[in-house]
């Protein structure tokens, strides 16, 4: 069986995208955007551009986000107006006449690619698709696995512990996905390991809820940042041992990779040598613009963490459908699949589907 653990499904971004407004959403896409690997450009005359106009580098959070006009355009383009010239960035494919991605989208691309089963992740910029992804499970069960939505930095509010509650046993949703950027929503308020959070990693432990945890170098954005979020992640798998702790995106290139080969703290070493702890395979959707396919330089760290860790901790994931402004479905799983040699028949059974079918109980 062959499972992707990171694809989407989402309703139309023009919309609040389950959020309570507009707005919000917006500001969810104008944060996440900021600093993005999707190439920007000038609309006038398509002479290339960045998106340093979408925020303030002395703040971190939403409040430092310009007023740009930022919008949702088509063709999977998200725009905005800086000095009077339009520029827009190209965030999805350009094929993506309308920025929405029903379940059905999802199917065609997976029976196409030979996939037969996708982890439905939930970023906030994707939208809070809570209710979305459990309708997509619900509706095909042998296909795919919803996550749930989670306000990050209040995880740990009566609010949100009753979203949480609502997901698991009303929806049936056996996982969350947390962005730690999406804490920028209130500023980066505290630490992962701060009290506020205490209820939230207790509620998960306690329920058995798989948490999809995506990394980020924030506030400070650089290894300081990142690392910050390790030695809190690291204290909460130390006092919650039954965590269950898929990490979503490949370990960072430019902090951990030297001549090819990934080089690790002790400290991340230690978080990823967690009993119940998994790590995702996708270097397509963030060096995909940098690396031509089938990117060697991605099997080469593909190697160095089958080497470090085994292959029973890794898992491929494809980010669908984003990931198709670099290289196709296919493709994101062929650079695994066709372009490793040096992982056995085995090794690849368990990064393509065996130890994502385990970890999120799929299959029986």
């Amino acid at each position: 069986m062959i499972i992707d653990c990171h694809a989407h499904v989402f309703s139309h971004w023009i919309g609040p995208c389950g959020h309570p407004t507009r707005d919000i959403h917006n500001r969810y896409l104008q944060r996440m955007i900021t600093r993005t690997a999707a190439s920007t450009f000038r609309a006038r005359d398509g002479a290339p551009a960045d998106t340093r106009a979408l925020y303030r580098t002395d703040d971190a959070g939403w409040s430092g986000l310009a007023d740009v006009d930022f919008r949702v355009g088509r063709f999977g383009q998200l725009e905005f107006t800086h000095e009077g010239e339009d520029h827009v960035i190209q965030y999805m494919p350009v094929g993506m006449q309308e920025i929405t991605a029903p379940p059905e989208l999802m199917l065609a691309q997976m029976m196409y690619a030979g996939v037969d089963h996708c982890i439905l992740q939930a970023g906030g910029s994707y939208g809070a698709m809570t209710e979305m992804n459990a309708f997509s499970q619900q509706q095909y069960p042998g296909r795919m696995t919803g996550l749930m939505h989670v306000d990050e930095a209040m995880a740990g509010s009566e609010r949100e512990l009753a979203r949480i509650d609502h997901a698991f046993h009303g929806l049936k949703l056996g996982g969350l996905y947390f962005n730690v950027e999406s804490m920028s929503r209130h500023g980066f308020p505290w630490p992962l390991d701060a009290a506020p959070m205490a209820p939230f990693w207790d509620k998960l432990e306690r329920l058995g809820i798989v948490l999809c945890l995506e990394l980020s170098s924030g506030p400070t954005y650089d290894l300081a940042g990142y690392m910050g979020h390790i030695v809190a992640l690291k204290n909460i798998v130390k006092r919650h041992k039954d965590l269950r702790l898929h990490l979503a995106m490949s370990p960072p290139v430019a902090f951990f990779a030297r001549n090819g080969r990934y080089e690790f703290p002790a400290e991340l070493e230690a978080v990823y040598r967690h009993d119940r702890l998994v790590l995702e395979v996708m270097f397509p959707i963030t060096y995909g613009g940098l690396w031509d396919y089938p990117y060697p330089e991605a099997q080469a760290l593909i190697e160095s963490l089958r080497d470090q860790l085994g292959a029973d901790r890794l898992m491929w994931g494809s980010d669908m459908p984003n990931v198709e402004r670099f290289c196709t479905y296919r493709q994101s799983l062929d650079y695994v699949r066709k372009y490793c040699p040096f992982l056995t028949a085995r090794e690849k059974d368990l990064i393509l589907g065996d130890t994502c079918a385990a970890f999120y109980g799929i299959g029986g």
